[in-house]
């Protein structure tokens, strides 16, 4: 015979799980676009709890889609073949060369981990770009700026037949151009135009700020697009933060319900976010006009 004592944590656990059972029916079918970036990305335990969490959104009824960046990989491979990189503005121009390292880097090196992280979990991601399918159509953002595009049009067929066979999709940010280019596509911008195509519940952009800050450094956990534009104006939201929130304005102006901008150094930061109360964010959406 085996006894044994009730455990204070187990306790605490089945009341998380018990409370979370509203959220869960929420989600229920949903469709939420997550952008993978920074520290979530930096280290293989870090990988490995984000893909244990996507399945365990799957698992629970949400259709998850994984939207991946890869700057610093990037960086680390131009770097080691020697490609140096010119800048306009502070952008970097993608040339010929340095697009073919980005594709490769972007749809081989960081795309299979990912890929391979989920399906370590018991998941069944299936890793593809922007290329594949013409999932994501470019027009070429700036001449200045060589290879760089912005989405035209999204494949959503493509991903609705994933979902219904239980797949993950795991997308690189690369488009196709209409003459046969290959465009990089900023990672941000990529899932708020696919989370804007698929009229998403959720996109999560996983960063490596707590969320959006006012003027005293105090993270606000919800906000409206008014407050957003009139934070920006008054130079509250300022630098890397401004192009976040324009991609969360956009996909609030394409259909997505709500974006929020996370802490993806956070553990669980995604299940946070979608299965409790407080949530682990800023949350950004439109208050409907009566």
């Amino acid at each position: 015979m085996r006894t044994q004592d009730m455990n204070r944590d187990w306790i605490a656990t089945a009341r998380t799980l018990s409370q979370a059972l509203p959220y869960l029916q929420r989600y229920t079918d949903a469709i939420v676009v997550i952008k993978l970036g920074g520290h979530a990305m930096g280290s293989d335990e870090a990988m490995e709890e984000f893909a244990r969490d996507v399945v365990l959104m799957q698992q629970v009824g949400v259709n998850p889609v994984v939207v991946h960046g890869g700057g610093p990989m990037i960086n680390a491979m131009l770097d080691k073949l020697g490609i140096e990189s010119t800048f306009v503005n502070g952008k970097r121009v993608t040339d010929k060369p340095t697009v073919e390292v980005v594709e490769m880097v972007l749809s081989g090196l960081v795309n299979k981990r990912i890929v391979q992280a989920i399906n370590a979990q018991g998941g069944k991601a299936v890793g593809v770009s922007g290329k594949d399918a013409n999932l994501i159509v470019c027009e070429q953002t700036h001449s200045d700026l060589g290879f760089v595009g912005t989405p035209d049009t999204i494949n959503t067929a493509v991903l609705h037949d994933m979902f219904r066979s239980n797949t993950i999709p795991v997308i690189a940010p690369l488009g196709a151009g209409r003459n046969g280019e290959t465009f990089n596509i900023n990672g941000d911008t990529a899932a708020g135009a696919i989370a804007g195509a698929l009229k998403a519940d959720r996109l999560l952009l996983l960063t490596d700020v707590a969320g959006v800050k006012n003027a005293e450094g105090e993270v606000v956990t919800e906000l409206t697009a008014a407050q957003i534009r009139e934070m920006t104006a008054e130079g509250v939201i300022a630098g890397g933060m401004i192009p976040k929130t324009e991609t969360a304005l956009d996909a609030i102006g394409r259909g997505v319900r709500a974006v929020v901008i996370l802490d993806g150094r956070a553990p669980n930061a995604c299940l946070l976010e979608l299965y409790t109360e407080h949530g682990a964010g800023s949350l950004i959406r439109d208050i409907p006009k009566t």
